[in-house]
């Protein structure tokens, strides 16, 4: 581990406490405890400041690193890079941009061009830009109209919040950019219309009903994640998917998915809507496109979506009007390049959904163990457990609760695990596990045994 010296970290500490602005973070706190400082990355890792050791059962905190710390290849793509271009405006091309846009279509089939911004919430407010322009240019304005469902979370720009299903996630933040709707969510361990036969089906023409009520000629996109992520770990019910492709199609309304998340291998495949068989009209992801090595995000569309903004050069409102200032940075394309290098060559895909299955398994497990349990759900290494005071009744715990057992975990076993958070009043009770996609059996092991141990101490109190 990195031992910069004790007064150095001390000084860090301060400097840390004295001068910067945490993510998520209510800084009181940090007036009698000191604030966490990660120094050091290996595999799936880290030390903090004190020297102790902790497993990532969380990639990163924010389901970001999928290949793990202390990568050299991904460190030595970025160094060479810089030092050859380190960037150029994306009005002009560049090497790595250029050859990871044509692997990253070889993984998607149907999918033609990569606009490349810097993170998610941008990724998704340039899909937005695209649904909004093509509304003006070929509806007359009126095709303007954006669906979002509701638990789904799309980024933390005001507009991007705009778009967001999570209440808690919003307040405070409003007024909001106009034109964006919700959806019913498709969660059916906790279903708005009670026991239903076709859950999934019911849960798709809510979508279809909501399009109907705002008029189809007025509603221009949908934008869902293939799994819901921040929102529970919501894995969408059978019949669901195929379903809300027919009724885009019939309503002449392009289908976003957000796969910021579950892009690049999170849940066995290279993108979480290839479980589905369904073709997205725009494609946004982020997080895992380069593992946190270099900031990077991707809009992919389908050609059709790309043409149309190609007119006569002559007029100057036609093309796509944006610009992402560090869309051009090229370390970012390279970082990507080898990430998905190692992806291949390390067959991370085939581990993914084998350590998914066997994470599920033990969780299934710990569920028979422990009635706080009410739902374990997920898809390869995307994983979460719901916590309910009762099975019958499925009654929330309390969000303090399940923040309990994440300070346990990192307290007692120095594993890193995650939970929803203010971002759903009265249901922020999901444990949310998405280790990195190098995890083995014993890692598992060691995250599910923190957690076994947790509850066990939490509902003891």
């Amino acid at each position: 581990m990195l031992d910069p010296g004790q007064n150095d970290i001390e000084h860090v500490i301060e400097a840390d406490r004295a001068n910067v602005w945490h993510h998520l973070a209510q800084h009181k706190k940090f007036e009698s405890v000191d604030p966490l400082i990660i120094i050091e990355g290996k595999g799936m890792r880290v030390w903090n400041a004190a020297g102790r050791e902790h497993l990532d059962a969380v990639s990163g905190g924010v389901w970001t690193v999928n290949v793990g710390y202390g990568r050299e290849s991904i460190a030595n793509a970025v160094r060479d890079q810089l030092v050859k271009l380190n960037y150029f405006a994306n009005t002009a091309g560049n090497v790595p941009g250029a050859l990871f846009a044509e692997r990253l279509i070889e993984k998607m089939p149907g999918m033609s061009r990569v606009y490349f911004s810097n993170s998610g919430s941008e990724a998704n407010e340039k899909a937005y830009k695209i649904v909004r322009q093509i509304a003006h240019n070929k509806y007359g304005g009126k095709k303007h109209k954006i669906l979002y469902r509701n638990r789904d979370y799309h980024g933390t720009t005001i507009t991007a919040l705009s778009s967001c299903g999570q209440d808690q996630r919003k307040d405070q933040y409003g007024p909001f950019t106009p034109g964006f709707i919700e959806v019913p969510h498709c969660l059916e361990y906790r279903s708005q219309w009670g026991e239903v036969d076709d859950y999934g089906i019911r849960a798709a023409d809510a979508i279809e009903d909501v399009i109907l009520r705002e008029g189809a000629d007025t509603v221009g996109g949908l934008i869902l994640e293939p799994i819901t992520a921040g929102g529970g770990v919501i894995v969408p019910p059978r019949g669901y998917w195929e379903r809300v492709q027919e009724i885009c199609k019939k309503h002449d309304v392009l289908l976003i998915i957000d796969e910021v998340v579950c892009g690049m291998g999170r849940t066995g495949k290279w993108f979480g809507y290839q479980h589905y068989g369904i073709k997205p009209d725009i494609v946004t992801m982020a997080k895992g496109v380069a593992s946190g090595y270099a900031a990077i995000s991707c809009t992919v569309t389908t050609e059709a979506v790309f043409n149309e903004f190609k007119a006569d050069p002559s007029d100057p409102m036609s093309y796509f009007r944006d610009i992402s200032t560090f869309g051009g940075c090229a370390s970012g394309p390279a970082a990507a390049l080898e990430n998905m290098r190692i992806l291949e060559n390390e067959n991370l895909l085939e581990n993914c959904a084998d350590m998914g299955d066997y994470l599920i398994e033990k969780l299934e497990e710990l569920k028979s163990r422990h009635a706080i349990i009410g739902d374990v759900r997920g898809k390869g290494l995307f994983c979460g457990a719901e916590l309910v005071t009762d099975r019958e009744t499925k009654k929330p715990i309390d969000e303090s609760i399940a923040q309990a057992v994440v300070a346990d975990c990192m307290t007692h076993s120095a594993v890193v695990i995650g939970a929803t958070n203010r971002s759903l009043a009265g249901l922020n009770n999901t444990l949310c596990l998405s280790p990195a996609l190098i995890c083995t059996k014993s890692d598992i092991d060691e995250i599910v045994a923190a957690i076994d141990g947790a509850l066990t101490r939490v509902t003891a109190q």
